[in-house]
């Protein structure tokens, strides 16, 4: 969320700076709430005022044997008065806090203009897309034809569209990719593992700024008490900081990696992606979030990055690296850097890892604080995160680079350990 204060005193900066979201700050509707909250803010205050001043003078008249009825009449009046102008200022704080709550997180002034991910701006590449000589198959067909290590229609006998079942060797594959992304942050990156909840309550997806926006994109649970399933790690884990002080500032910037299942609807992308595991209802992921100062925060991301970068180094897999415009960003991101690995069947990048810095805009929502020595005061933090990587879409990357004429996959070198010395998987 963004600063009130902000809001009030700069409107018509945050206004400016929202455009490049491709968004129009309704910016009258906002001076006229302003306007409105203060004069309420004021009748409270006066009629307050009044109250405890009449109800000081019943005392007095009291004491003095005067009558206090027509006193009690007052402030009995001024006591509904007070109630009613408490409710209407109440009623209007929330209007304006919703209207807070859906407006998205100022871009950076680094991000580059644009409405859509054709406007996003190529950082870097790195590697050389394979040249096959004989006909590129993808990974739906190369993970059936592995024993039928990949199945979508028994996933879709067991739960719906946008399921898969692994078995056999595809799913060893699948287990040791994500194996070794956690050993990879953990051991040469300097993260904490944690294992966390898959299911969350309202108040940490608020934290992170999925609710009340996105809403639709969620699987919440039917029972009464406020469950939801997790769309990324990086809710629980940014929520481990949810009312907290860290009180050593040299101690941070703090680092969690995390693999968990990700659950997400895919509200909106109906006839995207239908085809295999793209885009799935279920999937694995291991996410990276940081904790930081505002100093910080700027290089935080282009680490966080340079380590997601890493894993897709280690196992050779061609990539480039964009800048997402301001069109394209994440509502709660300031700025935003996406992995995209070479895809052989669709002859393009695809996105296998989203970086994002959030400045202090879920930290103000979760109030997750660090002390400054210099002022011995609380101030907000910087949150950070990113996939380290997308575990489905990265074997998907691996079955289709690495696949052989005979249909057979060549496990990557870094791989070999998990995979029991396994070079190679299939005939």
């Amino acid at each position: 969320m963004l600063d009130p204060k902000l809001i009030r005193t700069q409107l018509d900066q945050v206004a400016a700076a929202l455009t490049k979201r491709g968004m129009q700050l309704d910016t009258t509707k906002l001076e006229q709430l302003e306007e409105r909250r203060k004069e309420l803010q004021v009748r409270t205050e006066s009629l307050q005022s009044e109250r405890n001043t009449k109800s000081k003078n019943i005392g007095r008249a009291k004491a003095n044997g005067e009558d206090i009825a027509p006193l009690l009449k007052e402030v009995e009046s001024l006591g509904g008065q007070l109630s009613e102008a408490k409710q209407a200022l109440s009623e209007l704080q929330q209007e304006l806090d919703d209207i807070l709550l859906s407006i998205p997180n100022l871009p950076d002034e680094s991000v580059p203009e644009g409405k859509d991910e054709d406007d996003n701006v190529e950082v870097r590449t790195w590697g050389e897309p394979r040249k096959f000589d004989f006909e590129v198959r993808d990974h739906v067909d190369l993970g059936a034809a592995l024993d039928g290590g990949l199945d979508f229609e028994v996933a879709a006998k067991l739960t719906g569209s946008r399921f898969a079942v692994m078995s056999g060797q595809v799913a060893r594959l699948h287990r040791a990719l994500a194996q070794f992304m956690l050993d990879l942050h953990t051991q040469e990156h300097g993260y904490r593992e944690a294992n966390v909840p898959v299911i969350v309550n309202s108040d940490s997806l608020y934290g992170t700024s999925q609710l009340p926006k996105f809403a639709e994109d969620l699987f919440k649970l039917e029972d009464e008490r406020d469950f939801y399933l997790i769309p990324t790690a990086e809710v629980p884990l940014t929520n481990l900081y949810r009312d907290e002080i860290v009180e050593d500032a040299e101690s941070l910037p703090h680092k969690f990696a995390s693999h968990t299942n990700c659950f997400r609807s895919e509200a909106g992308s109906h006839g995207r992606d239908t085809r295999g595991m793209i885009r799935q209802h279920q999937f694995e992921k291991v996410e990276l979030v940081w904790f930081a100062r505002p100093d910080q925060s700027t290089d935080a991301l282009e680490q966080l990055t340079s380590h997601a970068e890493n894993v897709l180094q280690k196992l050779e897999l061609p990539y480039r690296t964009v800048i997402l415009c301001g069109g394209d960003m994440g509502f709660g991101a300031t700025k935003t850097y996406d992995l995209e690995v070479w895809i052989p069947s669709q002859e393009k990048y695809r996105e296998i890892s989203s970086c994002s810095l959030m400045g202090d805009f879920q930290a103000r929502r979760m109030k997750a604080r660090w002390r400054n020595p210099e002022t011995g005061k609380p101030e907000l933090l910087h949150t950070l995160n990113g996939s380290g990587l997308a575990v489905g879409r990265t074997l998907i990357a691996v079955l289709e680079n690495y696949q052989q004429a005979d249909g057979s996959i060549e496990v990557p070198e870094v791989l070999r350990s998990y995979m029991g010395g396994a070079s190679k998987i299939g005939s």
